[in-house]
């Protein structure tokens, strides 16, 4: 059995370590452009050079190292007709539960002002908020997304979920579709944006929908950097209807050296960190549902193609 892997960072050797213990039979081939390569039953990859392409016409399955798959969607219409899959869980959703909920409460503890107020040198107690009026707003309740809602549970903020079609989750506010987004945004203090990036999702957040949300709501993105429409974001920031934004993610990546963002105090950014790839435990996932393909079996977590996701 051969596996095509490619890791557009180079970093190949934690792949190649957790491919060898958790499927010691398979020969793994480190893909290099223009390096002669031998027909592979199954691929590894993100997004894959335009190069890579004509070597994926023969396999089986092909695997996204990551829970997002817009990488190597933007090439849909050149892809063999075989299973695409992604990761599941695979240790981010602890991440980015993590990640989510030190963001909600250093909104909700006015740590950012405390931080501020420091800097200035001044001691000054500030007015609690109100849980009650401090709801908390998902777009996406998918694995990664309900993970960070019941690590939201645990600290009783009331909570909000929105996804593309009706989901009930226990103890979330859910709406659905094109016709529940503007009632979600208006009840929702602190947006989580959590959504796989589709050319539905794409430039989602907008001038528009960003009005929506109440007077000195708080913006959350670890989605893509394409949902949100920067510009917009960032004039409702300083205008103040967005009090503050927490972002993971951004169009350009890494965020250029003049981008307005970094010189903006109430947008604190972070360099798409909030749920690394595990190679180790990424590796042993992919290789258990290449063992179940093996044996004909059905794998969770198949790419919709038509969805995006």
């Amino acid at each position: 059995m051969r596996i095509l892997l490619h890791r557009a960072d180079g970093v190949t050797e934690p792949w190649l370590r957790g491919f060898a213990a958790a499927l010691p039979q398979a020969d793994v081939i480190v893909w290099q452009e223009g390096a002669a390569i031998a027909t592979c039953d199954y691929a590894v990859t993100w997004a894959p050079p335009a190069a890579m392409l004509e070597h994926l016409a023969h396999v089986k399955a092909i695997f996204v190292t990551g829970a997002g798959v817009d990488g190597i969607m933007k090439f849909a219409d050149q892809l063999p007709q075989v299973p695409i899959i992604r990761l599941g869980d695979a240790g981010m959703a602890v991440q980015m539960a993590e990640y989510v909920a030190y963001a909600v409460l250093r909104y909700f503890r006015r740590f950012d002002e405390y931080e501020a107020q420091a800097r200035r040198g001044i001691w000054q107690p500030l007015p609690q908020f109100e849980k009650a009026d401090f709801s908390i707003g998902v777009m996406g309740t998918g694995v990664l997304g309900r993970r960070v809602l019941a690590a939201l549970a645990a600290f009783d903020f009331p909570l909000r979920g929105w996804s593309r079609s009706a989901k009930q989750i226990d103890g979330v506010q859910c709406f659905h579709g094109a016709d529940g987004l503007d009632d979600f945004l208006r009840g929702t203090r602190v947006l989580v944006c959590m959504l796989p990036l589709t050319p539905d999702t794409a430039n989602l957040l907008e001038r528009r929908r960003l009005s929506l949300l109440p007077e000195g709501a708080y913006l959350i993105n670890v989605g893509r950097g394409a949902h949100v429409a920067e510009t917009d974001l960032l004039a409702l920031v300083r205008k103040g209807h967005i009090a503050g934004a927490t972002l993971d993610v951004f169009r350009s990546e890494p965020l250029p050296a003049p981008h307005p963002f970094w010189d903006e105090p109430r947008v604190s950014l972070t360099p798409h960190v909030a749920a690394l790839t595990l190679p180790d435990v990424s590796a042993a996932q992919i290789a258990e549902k290449i063992v179940a393909l093996e044996r004909g079996e059905a794998v969770a977590d198949l790419v919709d193609r038509h969805a995006g996701y």
